[in-house]
């Protein structure tokens, strides 16, 4: 029989060391087959995914993006950046066994011993850009959130061959070199939209001078009503090109504070604008908020990468934007403080973006 929670913890104290220092995770509280979900991990109503919030019927854009030269593919995901934030992208070149084997390759990752995961903790890790942690930051939230990760930053192939662990490194690379041919592809279509004509060297590392990509792993629940997979956020990124398994559970905000579901759909990846260009666009392109719910019978996983601005960066409307005499809706900030702002919080929604609002 499994241990209940009396059986095994004596005081929070002790969840927090077994999932947080000793590398169990919520992977480790889900294995023990608890009857309830810890305290630590009850959320506030107001952030529960109950009956009491409208969900929509409505669903984001699927766009099929097999011939870029149609006029009329560039015009679905602009309006879809514009409209909606987020959409699905099918036909988008990725081969299914490249999506299939990272998929695969997180399932391994997780599956290793917590010794073994606990080696990439923060306290431990050999490098700052190879993180394994759980919840999203648990110093600064009031409950935690019902996930763990992986978080690998990109800066070379050499330093992920050296770093990142051996038994996902390869898939993963695979998967943001594949990837990358699409984000570019992307970016041009939608800096078009907004009259920048081209994609610099300058402007690349505006755009995506950083790339960071997470394995992201949230176990079985017990209670799932009570708590989240992850809390109410837009991202702070350019764009997210995130990778979900077949169990969904990802929600956007929609229109008349609705939420819709984005379903799983085969072969496809679902792109969403982040902070950064809803910055640089000066709003025209909406950075949405969005939420993940628990599951009470069913493991998911998801594969986000980030495409950031370099951290040096500073970010504010471009210049074409405003040629037209457009006012300026934020300022300039540099991008490493706004990231700063972001993660010395508990996910709260839209609020980041008031870090650079004038």
């Amino acid at each position: 029989m499994a241990p209940t929670l009396a059986v095994s913890f004596n005081d929070s104290s002790e969840i927090i060391d077994f999932v947080l220092k000793k590398g169990n995770g919520v992977k480790g509280l889900s294995e023990m087959g608890l009857d309830s979900l810890p305290e630590q991990y009850i959320q506030p109503l107001e952030e529960r995914m109950c009956d009491t919030i409208t969900t929509s019927q409505e669903s984001v854009p699927l766009i099929d993006i097999s011939k870029w030269d149609d006029p009329g593919v560039a015009e679905a995901i602009c309006e879809a950046a514009e409209k909606w934030g987020f959409f699905q992208i099918i036909n988008h070149g990725v081969p299914i066994e490249v999506l299939e084997n990272v998929k695969e390759a997180t399932h391994l990752f997780f599956g290793l011993s917590a010794e073994e995961k606990r080696k990439y903790l923060k306290e431990l890790s050999p490098s700052n850009n190879v993180r394994f942690g759980t919840s999203f930051s648990p110093e600064a939230e009031k409950a935690l959130e019902w996930k763990d990760y992986l978080s690998l930053l990109y800066v070379s192939e050499d330093e992920a061959s050296a770093l990142w662990p051996s038994v996902c490194r390869d898939q993963v690379l695979e998967y943001m070199k594949r990837s990358e041919i699409v984000v570019r592809k992307l970016l041009d279509v939608l800096m078009k939209n907004l009259n920048v004509t081209e994609i610099d060297e300058t402007k690349e590392s505006l755009l995506m001078g950083s790339k960071r990509i997470n394995l992201n792993y949230y176990p079985i629940c017990p209670n799932p009503e009570l708590t989240v997979g992850v809390g109410r956020h837009s991202d702070v990124s350019t764009l997210t090109v995130l990778l979900q398994d077949d169990i969904g559970g990802l929600y956007v905000r929609g229109n008349n504070d609705s939420w819709i579901h984005v379903p799983p759909v085969n072969g496809s990846i679902v792109i969403n604008v982040g902070d950064a260009l809803q910055i640089m666009s000066n709003g025209r392109y909406k950075s949405i908020e969005h939420r993940v719910i628990a599951n009470g019978s069913n493991t998911r996983i998801s594969v986000p990468i980030f495409i950031n601005p370099g951290p040096s960066e500073k970010i504010s409307p471009f210049p074409e934007v405003l040629a037209s005499g457009e006012k300026a809706v934020y300022k300039e900030v540099l991008y490493s403080d706004y990231v700063k702002h972001f993660f010395q919080k508990a996910h709260d929604g839209k609020t980041t973006i008031e870090f650079a609002e004038i």
